[in-house]
């Protein structure tokens, strides 16, 4: 059977979502479980678009031993220069350069001639070359191009150098056949196609990412990009984890394997939508809440008799496993320090503590912890960046009822030291929170986006809650937990503020360096 390698671009096309900002530590904790999910190579980001993100990028690059790490440039030499010093220290780095290829793109995008376009993407691969052992040239708008123009421009990147090249369906408008046939005539048509490996790239606008990569594979392509839960522009990209378990299940059809670990399917997936902010819908195939679930009384009968009968894929494949008690009020820092371990989290000794000190409350009040709930715990400190002053919930009180008008009281701690308090109504308790929290933060603040979730299941399950603000002018998520979903929306609601306090330090920071 034929090898796949898995490109990963969640760090950098899937945070190209709407209102996705992720932080350097959250970024590192999911290139690790990507990692240990087996991708072949992890695009960590775009290290030329902001000091942020080639920090984060670097950090990746020096902490992942396993993986190949790959980092996004356009055909700009600075760019070339800014990822080889943020990727130079990776096991082996790789850059991913980009160049749209269709006429709509090269006439109003890059205003260029197709001779102009050849020019730039070889001297530009040339150039890249002197430094990165692997060099990706991706065809942008590859699906909307010219065929035989494509086989002219990839003939001679790869006499320039270039390893891989990427045949990119960028806006999500091909179909199976067509994508197949692309990646046939690229394989018939270009001279020396057998010196580089053939990448797809798909988009999910019609909804065939994953068809479409299939049918690339199926065509010649040896990589497939992707992002986990699909997530990224638009409508996203390839969902890894389908492709992936579309491979193994169909292995009749499909004769290609992967380095995937697919029992990391569901803690991949779960670190990533809580990470992002960006839940996965309950019907999603492969790592939807309703994946594994049976409601007609037929189905319910025939996977009682025989779970073949309308299970295709067993929850155990992709690491559902039931969620059982691990460790209880009684349980000592040892017991918790290995389970800590296992969960694949590295915490200092002072984040252990918090860690562990965060348990023990948690324990005062819910009977039964499980994985999940120690994840969410674990996540909060793990990925909290505390270097700058921030905003800090010291108290809040919310009055409501039937026959009442919603009011809150809030008292915060502000980023100058001072402690303000206010309170406000509304028309309901959230409501009420949040326009009293608004008061009393300087920033101008429009909530976009609000959304509550349980952790696990029962009455005393833990509260998460997500929220999207504008903070002068700048979309931000934020997130939060508690036992009380009122205490975890205000939490998710500051995050947010915070984030941007962090994330304005930064920008500063990077103008006084410039």
């Amino acid at each position: 059977m034929s090898k796949i390698k898995i490109f990963d671009t969640t760090l950098r096309d899937g945070e190209q979502s709407p209102g996705v900002n992720l932080n350097q530590l959250e970024k590192l904790e999911i290139a690790k479980q990507l990692e240990r999910f087996g991708v072949d190579r992890i695009e960590a980001g775009f290290p030329a678009s902001s000091k942020g993100e080639f920090n984060a990028v670097k950090m990746i690059a020096e902490t992942l031993q396993e993986t190949s790490i790959t980092g996004l440039a356009r055909t700009v030499k600075s760019d070339v220069d800014t990822a080889w010093e943020a990727l130079k220290s990776a096991s082996e780095p790789c850059l991913h350069l980009f160049l749209a290829t269709s006429p709509i793109h090269m006439t109003y995008k890059l205003k260029k001639t197709p001779e102009q376009v050849i020019e730039t993407a070889v001297s530009m691969v040339a150039y890249a070359r002197e430094k990165f052992p692997q060099v990706e040239f991706s065809a942008e708008d590859a699906s909307r191009s010219d065929w035989n123009f494509l086989a002219q421009i990839i003939e001679e990147v790869i006499d320039a150098g270039a390893t891989v090249i990427n045949l990119p369906d960028t806006v999500g408008y091909t179909t199976p056949l067509e994508y197949g046939n692309l990646f046939r005539f690229v394989k018939e048509n270009v001279p020396n196609i057998d010196r580089v490996s053939l990448s797809c790239h798909c988009h999910n606008d019609l909804g065939m990412a994953v068809a479409n990569s299939i049918a690339a594979v199926e065509n010649g392509a040896t990589q497939v990009e992707g992002t986990i839960n699909g997530i990224g522009e638009r409508a996203g990209n390839a969902a890894l984890e389908e492709l992936a378990v579309a491979l193994r299940i169909r292995s009749d059809q499909y004769p290609y394997t992967t380095n995937l670990r697919l029992n990391e399917i569901k803690r991949t997936s779960d670190l990533v939508a809580k990470l992002t902010g960006m839940y996965v819908q309950a019907n999603k195939a492969v790592v939807g809440r309703n994946a594994f679930s049976h409601e007609s009384g037929i189905h319910q009968d025939g996977v009682l008799k025989n779970k073949e009968t309308y299970e295709i894929i067993t929850p155990e494949m992709v690491g559902v496993t039931a969620n059982t008690l691990f460790l209880g009020k009684h349980s000592g820092r040892h017991a918790f320090k290995d389970k800590v371990h296992e969960l694949g989290i590295d915490l200092s000794e002072d984040k252990l503590k918090e860690a562990f000190s965060l348990f023990k409350q948690l324990t005062d009040h819910k009977k039964e912890v499980t994985d999940d709930d120690l994840y969410t715990i674990l996540m909060e400190i793990q990925t909290d960046t505390s270097t700058v002053h921030k905003y800090k919930l010291e108290m809040f009180q919310v009055q409501y009822g039937t026959a009442n008008i919603p009011t809150a009281t809030v008292s915060l701690n502000t980023p100058s030291g001072s402690t303000v308090q206010t309170a406000c109504t509304g028309q309901g308790s959230v409501e009420a929170l949040y326009k009293t929290m608004d008061a009393l933060i300087e920033e101008e603040l429009k909530l976009v986006d609000y959304q509550l979730n349980s952790v696990g299941r029962g009455k005393d399950a833990l509260a998460e809650s997500h929220v999207q603000l504008v903070v002068n002018g700048k979309t931000m998520n934020g997130r939060g937990t508690a036992q009380d979903v009122l205490e975890a929306s205000a939490n998710a609601f500051l995050n947010a503020v915070n984030r941007y306090m962090i994330q304005q330090k930064s920008s500063k920071q990077e103008k006084a360096v410039k």
